[in-house]
């Protein structure tokens, strides 16, 4: 037993110490095999560590790249940033230029009158209108007669009234007239820091009447009226030198209407020289003052026929008091006259006499939209010895009496409108004007005395107006009108007119 152990042992061993031998000396498949693949798997280390260099080497070329890009992306945005800066310099310097040539646009504008032409260094502008006017009347007193200005307007003087110790019976008369046609000339001149301003303007309508055998026509005819000078004046900065309305009136608060004047009853209404002075006070706020062209309007017991004396020593003066804005205007004024009648004769037969004439009035206009299309207007005054200014020289300015002195006479006068724009077309005008005549107590009420003299008048208008284009007005107007006298006869008329206005 023992010796095939020990046999066993001495095999074990001389095998243990042949394998590694054998192994030396002729691998297996197996080991071949697996050589092979070690073999494989280190060449494709290699080749995964050189392909993961190329990445990494691709990678940091991308992102070099990529730098590169925002670099030259972040340059090109500068560049733009700095030719928008410049393009922005650019704008501004091209609109500073083009503000510089606005200006000097503006300033040959300026200089350049906008209408008209130049005259040296004067602009000088003629606008105007033509104007139809056809109206029918009629009257309860009798007739006015053909050709008179009553026929042409409505005034108030001129409404025939019913007497009964010669009756007359009412009339209707239908008439057709272009004399309400006016132009003007407006010049201006810059001198310095001076403002210098001419004015004249003209019509037919004022002119009085002439025989055709001194030129002018019938409308039986030719219908051809005289030229007559409305306006002209010399303005210059504050002072103004020749013919205006009145400067006891302002006349903004005239209506809208087809009549020449449009409610004369109680309005203020005279043309005439003077020299006025404009003082601004505030802001809106100017005093005018004014000496203007006296004349006495008398009319001498028995007679109404109205007198123009021509023998006043001093100027009419004028104060008016004016605040305007926004909301439109407010006139005070105050008139100062002296009233005096002197026939020049000797001894016995001559008269003369003076008197104190004076007057206050407040004149206003209020907007009602911010167009200014619609508003309100009204006047109201009173006075002594104003009766040419009111209403055409509706009632005398004082009485001569037979004892050669001149009486008193007081007048009230009341004016109110209403314009109102339906639309930028359409308007309606309402029109109301009163004045009433107070004589002194002491003058003789008898047809020997003031008996004829006239009392009161008074007058409701409406009208529509349309205005289908620019610079064309057409009109339709209704009007009644009273007149009365001191004895109480009156008479009226129901009138009405339509008018077509081009304004140029």
């Amino acid at each position: 037993m023992s010796i095939k152990i020990r046999g066993s042992v001495w095999l074990l061993a001389a095998t243990a110490l042949a394998v590694p031998g054998m192994v030396q000396a002729r691998p297996t498949s197996r080991e071949a095999a697996l050589e092979a693949r070690l073999q494989r798997l280190e060449a494709e280390m290699t080749q995964l560590r050189a392909d993961l260099k190329s990445a990494r080497d691709e990678q940091a070329a991308h992102a070099d790249q990529a730098a590169n890009q925002a670099i030259a992306v972040r340059q090109t945005a500068e560049q733009a940033q700095a030719q928008a800066l410049a393009a922005t310099r650019t704008a501004e310097a091209a609109a500073t230029k083009s503000d510089e040539a606005t200006a000097k646009a503006t300033a040959l504008a300026d200089a350049a009158p906008k209408q008209g032409f130049r005259s040296g260094n004067s602009s000088v502008v003629l606008s105007g209108y033509i104007k139809l006017l056809a109206s029918s009347a009629r009257y309860s007193g009798g007739d006015d007669p053909s050709n008179s200005l009553g026929r042409d307007l409505y005034l108030p003087q001129s409404i025939p009234v019913f007497n009964p110790a010669s009756p007359t019976s009412p009339t209707r008369v239908t008439d057709f007239t272009a004399k309400q046609t006016r132009f003007w000339v407006d010049a201006n001149t810059k001198l310095g820091s001076h403002a210098l301003k001419a004015y004249i303007e003209f019509d037919f309508q004022a002119a009085p009447g002439t025989p055709q055998a001194l030129g002018q026509g019938t409308q039986r005819t030719t219908n051809a009226y005289d030229l007559a000078m409305r306006r002209a004046f010399v303005q210059f900065d504050r002072w103004m030198f020749g013919q205006e309305f009145t400067n006891f009136s302002n006349p903004a608060v005239y209506p809208e209407s087809t009549d020449y004047v449009g409610g004369v009853d109680g309005l203020i209404f005279v043309r005439q020289p003077m020299v006025r002075y404009s003082l601004p006070l505030d802001k809106g706020l100017t005093l005018h003052l004014a000496a203007e062209n006296p004349e006495t309007a008398s009319a001498t017991a028995g007679a109404a026929a109205l007198i123009e004396n021509g023998e006043d020593h001093a100027p009419d003066f004028t104060a008016r008091l004016e605040y305007a804005g926004k909301f439109g205007f407010l006139d005070v004024a105050a008139l100062g006259r002296q009233l005096r009648v002197d026939n020049a004769r000797t001894g016995l037969a001559h008269i003369s006499d003076s008197r104190v004439g004076w007057g206050i009035s407040t004149t206003g206009k209020i907007f009602l939209n911010e167009k200014h299309t619609s508003d309100v207007r009204f006047q109201a005054t009173y006075g002594e010895g104003i009766g040419r200014y009111l209403g055409l020289n509706f009632s005398p300015d004082t009485v001569l009496q037979a004892n050669g002195q001149l009486g008193s006479v007081r007048n009230l006068a009341l004016f109110g409108a209403g314009r109102f724009a339906l639309n930028d077309q359409w308007r309606v005008n309402l029109i109301g004007s009163f004045q009433r005549v107070s004589y002194a107590g002491y003058l003789n009420r008898t047809t020997a005395g003031i008996a004829m003299y006239n009392r009161q008048a008074w007058s409701i208008a409406g009208n529509v107006f349309y205005s289908p284009v620019k610079n064309v007005d057409l009109g339709v107007e209704y009007r009644h009108g009273d007149r009365r006298l001191v004895n109480d006869l009156n008479g009226h008329v129901d009138r009405l007119d339509f008018a077509a206005k081009y304004s140029f």
